[in-house]
């Protein structure tokens, strides 16, 4: 979306890139005289529209947002200050059933408090917590070309920034021997294919937090993996696609090996191990936090002209 703007402040024009969102400029003060000691304070405030893309850094697409602050004294060059901030989309969420514009038409009690309309952003958080807090735990027997590996199970497959991913590991019944599992948490980066170069079709991959343990003669374990707070939920737009998974790494053994017992004396591991890797991903989602970072923060900017 782009506005034209009826004054010279036009700050996109020295920007790289192309611009997606650019709202029309607001005049805050004008022939403003202070005496030494003297402050103002204005108040600025612009709505984001509810389809625009959040922020994002990653490999061909980079979505940043700033706030443009011009000044300028009679006879000079404009200052400009950009003060960047970081957006969180809730457009991914499912659709919530449009009843809350409805008529009230419950009876009129004049002792009881004014009920709180619901605001549209009330109903996102709403549903954006109800979605995450849904436990709905699958199982998955995770298998090769000669047996069972392992039984995982994930609590749940939906997520918010900074929420550990919980899941437990299952050997007890497996018929191959798995010596080491890793889990890495991924993102996928998918570009639209009239705006992809050349002809790579497979998507960027960036791995983030990673879990690895040793698990030979283990009949059950456990994975705790963070979500960072500073990555990108998912999110779709006309350029691109950002999605998430879970991309496991088995090590897995020829043959099964013989661990101790409650009556061993001494036992020694094998010297040598014929293994193979396996591998297998998992797609998860990931949204925005209820509670974002520094949201009481306040940064002060001065401007000299």
């Amino acid at each position: 979306m782009q506005y034209l703007a009826d004054t010279t402040f036009a700050p996109w024009q020295q920007d790289n890139g192309h611009v997606v969102l650019n709202t029309k400029p607001k005049i805050l003060f004008c022939d403003l005289r202070l005496s030494p000691g003297e402050s103002k304070t204005y108040l600025y405030r612009e709505t984001i529209p509810s389809d625009a893309p959040p922020s994002y850094r990653g490999h061909a697409v980079k979505y940043s947002y700033k706030i443009t602050v011009g000044t300028q004294r009679v006879n000079t060059a404009i200052k400009l200050l950009r003060i960047p901030f970081r957006v969180l989309s809730l457009s991914e969420l499912p659709e919530v059933a449009a009843c809350n514009d409805s008529v009230d038409l419950s009876p009129n009690n004049p002792f009881m408090e004014t009920q709180h309309r619901e605001t549209p952003l009330d109903v996102a958080l709403q549903t954006l917590q109800n979605l995450t807090a849904r436990r709905s735990p699958n199982f998955y027997n995770i298998t090769n070309g000669r047996g069972r590996v392992v039984r995982f199970c994930l609590f749940k497959n939906s997520y918010k920034l900074g929420e550990d991913i919980v899941g437990t590991f299952d050997f007890s019944n497996a018929t191959v021997s798995c010596a080491q599992v890793s889990v890495a948490l991924q993102s996928e980066e998918h570009i639209s294919d009239e705006y992809r170069r050349g002809k790579a079709i497979t998507p960027t991959l960036v791995s983030y937090n990673k879990h690895h343990e040793m698990c030979m003669g283990l009949k059950y374990s456990h994975l705790v993996l963070p979500i960072p707070l500073h990555v990108t939920p998912d999110f779709t737009t006309d350029l691109m696609t950002l999605k998430w998974r879970l991309h496991f790494e088995f090590v897995t053994t020829s043959k099964l090996v013989e661990m101790p017992n409650e009556t061993s004396i001494n036992w020694q591991g094998p010297l040598v191990l014929d293994v193979e890797t396996m591998i297998w991903d998992l797609p998860v989602h990931i949204h925005p936090t209820t509670t974002p970072p520094n949201t009481a923060q306040q940064i002060k900017y001065n401007i000299v002209i």
